[in-house]
């Protein structure tokens, strides 16, 4: 399982964050297979939005999934830590959606109101 996980502000427009995701798949060589997010951006439009431009299932993770996937994380944010209580959104989304045994398929990368990171569940 591939998973996307996204951060993003509230500025952001669905096709940025499509083009994004995209982008990450490109880079990584890898096709993701759903979206991840924060709960409490589950219902955004532009999320909703960029879900249904890609074809994918958006999966929303707690704080406490975040956290708990916050140690696999490579990236530091001061601004995502302000916000969220993690150094990335889109790593630590991405890995917690993918599940206990994934790892970072590509780090985060951004555009000028989202971000983006790819994780792969552990085949095993």
């Amino acid at each position: 399982m591939i998973v996307a996980g996204v951060g993003f502000s509230s500025n952001c427009e669905p096709e940025e964050l499509a083009d994004l995701v995209r982008r990450a798949q490109a880079d990584a060589g890898r096709i993701a297979t759903a979206l991840a997010a924060p709960a409490w951006k589950a219902d955004a439009a532009c999320l909703r939005a960029a879900g249904e431009l890609l074809a994918l299932p958006i999966l929303a993770l707690s704080p406490d999934q975040l956290a708990a996937a916050e140690d696999r994380s490579v990236t530091e944010s001061a601004a995502s830590r302000a916000a969220a209580g993690v150094g990335s959104v889109a790593e630590t989304a991405a890995l917690a959606g993918a599940g206990a045994g994934s790892r970072l398929a590509l780090t985060r990368i951004s555009s000028a109101h989202a971000t983006c990171a790819l994780s792969e569940g552990d085949p095993s």
